[in-house]
């Protein structure tokens, strides 16, 4: 037995002196540079210095989690690094990428596969020399290294990103397919190639652009997707444009790294002042951080860091998106792309957490790859995508939209404050505002329509949904559902045929003549069912800042953030806030959610929210304040916080973002079911007594004194005895 060990032990050692002997003949020249330069680059690895906590904008525990992992580093010897041990030049990327493009073996990312038959072995000794020199005289036999496509994190960030000259920025260079995930903000600049960002595309040459991925929705992702098709001088291009941001050092360990499928992109600092606004707050300090779960698998000490970005590992998931999304995302912009009598109008519809807003904004960014704007139907009044929660709007979308509802408050073209999260209450008026928005929308226009719904599709919902669709022009309907089964009724043009409506009846004939008389609904329609396959779909969110009544409170917060100065600095509590004077006598007062006294009007509307409307009316008054009896359907331009009323003088102070130029046309204050969070009147620092619109002598005794809780568990007395 052990004469048959030597003797196999012999064998072996003679085939890899063999091998190695031939390896030595092929690159006896480039193999020890090669070797140096590889142990080169592991000391100077070592010898990198890392960012300083103090530098790190993140929360203490990501800060003292830093600590613990550098210390980790220095304890641990660096075994981990004899892994990427030198390879030989036959194992390693040998052909330029000048020589590599033109191969036929050549793989997606533009790397070089390596020959493994004698003719190809042969055909690399003929071109030792000439390929050792690339065309524009740098090195790069040993220069060029292989990146595999897949999630950028741990130690491929130290090689792929740089710090710029300045401190508070970076160069990161992503090969093609490559993503990289992350918490945080930033802006991002592609200066070469072209990399993706919730399906929005970004060249270079284009302007920069915001991102927000905080812990209260999916992280976001960038994705590389590499250059054009035409060739161009990677090297010499890249080396150019990396000159006025990295210094020579970082400069030549980045351009190592592209070829001509390569991505650049510079990323900045992000501070704005709804960033401002949001950390004045401390329960939400740690919005732009990664949550618990995260935690473990964020990546850390990175150049990265320091920007306020925090990527994660291959364990976070990002965005998921199924074979079913990305057909229906495909047929849609394929429809508005092709010739389609007239425009493109999508509805998109399903039960609540499903994926909805999701997918909308995936669909108007990949939309806006290919037109200029997008009209937008908001019909979700719980979950708004431009505005405060309880409004119902149209607006013109020519931006993408790369971060949460929050992050993207904007004026809509025409917008009815319905005044509720939920319209159970008057289903009429609900169906009543969507019509009169359709209505102010120009019929020329050619640009795609999207509309939000609900997540409400059971019972009158669900004939809500039905009325939609008979109601509006619309040229496709995209379902959303998971589990392998819809929640609901499939929404297709045969089942419409006989589905009853909350105003309509089958067959399809719509309530009002007079809308349908210049509205004919189409007679089919594309049906696109979708199938959710992220996380937790169905359910609500139970991490912080991810349940349904925190996003509309994050809303809320971003539209406020208008108040704040634009110019860096202190953020500005609503006490120190100049408001406008408005006599009472010029504009009327009215409560949309439910019936109170005219005596106890001005208790209710006192630090409140309140929609500025447009009567189409003059509000006359016989000298004293004006209010409304009933809620009535009028346009809406903003909103305000009713800071004070002066009964003395006859004056509100009320504050708001919007421009004085439209303030002129406001003449009606309405009061909703939407308050102000809390968090703004309980933050006002200054006081040393008591905080205004505070008080602490309040009994919860007091029958009705507490908040009024609704208990849905209770069963009908309609079901009562029923098995």
């Amino acid at each position: 037995v052990l004469e048959h060990r030597f003797r196999t032990f012999i064998c072996l050692c003679t085939t890899l002196l063999h091998v190695d002997y031939k390896i030595m003949k092929v690159n006896k020249n480039t193999q020890i540079k090669g070797k140096a330069q590889k142990w080169k680059d592991v000391r100077s690895k070592r010898c990198r210095s890392s960012i300083k906590p103090s530098e790190l904008n993140s929360s203490p525990v990501i800060v003292k989690m830093i600590k613990e992992h550098q210390v980790s580093v220095k304890k641990k010897p660096s075994v981990k690094r004899l892994k990427n041990k030198p390879k030989t030049v036959s194992e390693n990327k040998k052909n330029s990428p000048g020589s590599g493009f033109n191969k036929p073996d050549s793989q997606a990312n533009g790397c070089s596969t390596f020959a493994l038959d004698d003719e190809k072995e042969d055909f690399q000794d003929c071109r030792e020399g000439s390929e050792s020199v690339h065309a524009n005289g740098m090195e790069t036999s040993e220069d060029t290294e292989e990146v595999q496509a897949g999630r950028l994190e741990g130690e491929a960030l130290h090689h792929c990103a740089q710090r710029g000259n300045q401190q508070n920025r970076a160069v990161l260079v992503m090969q093609k397919n490559q993503t990289m995930c992350f918490r945080g903000k930033c802006i991002v600049t592609c200066l070469y190639g072209r990399v993706e960002v919730m399906g929005f595309t970004i060249d270079e040459g284009q302007r920069s652009y915001p991102l927000f991925s905080p812990a209260s929705h999916c992280p976001l992702t960038i994705r590389a997707l590499g250059n054009s098709d035409y060739i161009r001088d990677d090297r010499t291009e890249a080396s150019n444009i990396l000159q006025d941001y990295l210094s020579q050092a970082s400069r030549k360990k980045l351009v190592k790294k592209v070829t001509q499928t390569s991505s650049i992109i510079l990323l900045d600092p992000l501070e704005t002042p709804l960033t401002r606004f949001l950390s004045s707050f401390t329960h939400l300090s740690e919005l732009f951080s990664p949550p618990a779960s995260e935690l473990m698998s964020a990546v850390l000490d990175t150049p990265l860091n320091g920007l306020g970005m925090i990527p994660l590992g291959s364990t976070i998931e990002g965005l998921k998106t199924s074979r079913s999304c990305r057909d229906a995302l495909s047929t849609v912009v394929n429809a508005c792309r092709g010739d389609i009598d007239g425009c493109a109008v999508i509805l998109v519809c399903g039960i609540k957490n499903v994926g909805k807003s999701t997918f909308i904004r995936l669909l108007i960014n990949t939309l806006l790859n290919h037109t200029s704007s997008v009209d937008y139907l908001e019909g979700d009044l719980g979950q708004t995508e431009f505005t405060p929660a309880g409004c119902l709007s149209l607006a013109t979308v020519k931006e993408p939209l790369l971060g949460p509802p929050f992050t993207h408050q904007l004026a809509p073209e025409h917008m009815i404050y319905y005044g509720q999260h939920s319209c159970e209450t008057d289903l009429d008026r609900y169906l009543e505002s969507l019509k009169s928005l359709w209505r102010r929308r120009p019929q020329s226009r050619e640009m795609p329509v999207i509309i939000n719904t609900m997540g409400w599709v059971k019972g009158f919902g669900f004939q809500l949904l039905v009325d939609l669709i008979r109601f509006l022009p619309v040229t496709h309907v995209v379902q959303l559902s998971h589990g392998g089964t819809t929640q609901c009724p499939s929404l297709t043009p045969e089942f419409l045929r006989t589905a009853q409506g909350y105003h309509t009846r089958p067959p399809t004939q719509t309530a009002l003549n007079e809308f349908t008389e210049t509205h004919y609904p189409p007679r089919t329609y594309t049906h696109l069912n979708v199938q959710s396959e992220f996380q937790g779909v169905g359910r609500q969110g139970t991490a912080t800042h991810q349940r349904s009544n925190e996003h509309r409170e994050l809303s809320l917060l971003g539209y406020l953030s208008q108040l704040q100065s634009p110019d860096p600095g202190p953020v500005r509590p609503l006490h120190t806030l100049t408001p406008y004077q408005v006599p009472n006598t010029a504009v009327a007062l009215g409560v949309m959610h439910c019936e109170v006294a005219p005596s106890h009007m001005f208790y209710a509307a006192n630090a409140s929210l309140v929609g500025l409307c447009c009567l189409a009316e003059k509000v006359t008054s016989k000298g004293g304040p004006v209010v409304l009896s009933q809620a009535t359907l009028c346009p809406c331009v903003g909103f305000g916080v009713l800071r004070g009323i002066d009964m003395a003088r006859g004056l509100y102070f009320l504050l708001t973002p919007v421009d004085p130029s439209i303030l002129r046309k406001v003449n009606c204050l309405l009061l909703g079911a939407i308050s102000l969070p809390s968090c703004i009147l309980t933050t006002q620092p200054g006081f040393e007594s008591e905080m205004p619109y505070v008080t602490a002598d309040y009994s919860f005794d007091l029958t009705g004194a507490g908040k009024l809780r609704v208990f849905k568990g209770l069963m009908r007395p309609s079901l009562m005895g029923v098995q």
